[in-house]
Parts: C-alpha cells; sequence; structure tokens
C-alpha cells in the first residue's frame, strides 16, 4: 500500500492505494467540517455515489439512512458498503455523515471487504 497523505491541503485527508484481488483501488478519504468523504476507484471515476447518516431517534438504537444519490440503485452491496462505513463511523464518536462514492469494475463482497477494510484503517475520524 502506498501512501501518499498530503496535509498542505486545506482539508484533512488520505490518498492511498490497495491491491484487493487482481485489481488495484485507489482510495482518498476527506475529513470535512461538516461530512467525510470517501472515494474509491478502479476506473478513476467516481461511479455510484451514496450518502449515509446516523439518524437519532426516541429509541436508544440509532437507525442509518443510506441512500443512492447518482448511479447504480440497484446495487444492494454497494448501499451495504456505505451502511458499514457509517456504522463505524458512529461507533467511533462521530456525528458526521458520509458521502462514498465507489466507481468499480467488480461489485462483489470480497471487493467491497477489502475497501471497508481499507478505509477504516486509515480513518480520519
Amino acid at each position: 500500500m502506498d501512501d501518499a497523505s498530503s496535509y498542505s491541503f486545506p482539508v484533512r485527508h488520505k490518498n492511498f492505494s490497495v491491491q484487493i484481488k487482481e485489481s488495484k483501488v485507489d482510495i482518498v478519504i476527506c475529513s470535512y467540517d461538516d461530512q467525510f468523504l470517501v472515494i474509491a476507484t478502479e476506473l478513476g471515476t467516481m461511479g455510484t455515489i451514496m450518502h449515509a447518516r446516523k439518524e437519532e431517534g426516541m429509541l436508544n438504537t440509532p437507525t442509518f439512512n443510506v441512500s443512492a444519490i447518482f448511479g447504480k440503485r440497484d446495487e444492494p452491496m454497494l448501499l451495504a458498503c456505505a451502511r458499514q462505513l457509517i456504522e463505524h463511523i458512529s461507533n467511533s464518536g462521530s456525528s458526521k455523515p458520509l458521502t462514498l462514492s465507489l466507481g468499480l469494475k467488480d461489485h462483489s463482497m470480497e471487493i467491497l471487504k477489502g475497501i471497508v477494510s481499507a478505509v477504516i484503517e486509515n480513518r480520519l475520524w
């Protein structure tokens, strides 16, 4: 995994690549004041863009809302990936929402698990 993080940019971010199966996936994680942005691509494009947030009601257990705002809306594995990340963000104590962009050729569970693991390992929350 090569790490090209730079803190000279006004937004805290990490930029790195991981090898999952036979694919090189480039990942960028940005921490803005009001949200997190994660981009994972093997195509060099934004791909499907999703928004995930924690909703707290009167019950003690939080609920999570994940929606596709651009791209493939019929891929439950992509939504599951966003949900796993927002749950981890929430369990780490942050209440910021997540915007997740996945530009992938392969939407298999192995690729998505690898992305979730790499993002959590390099998290900015």
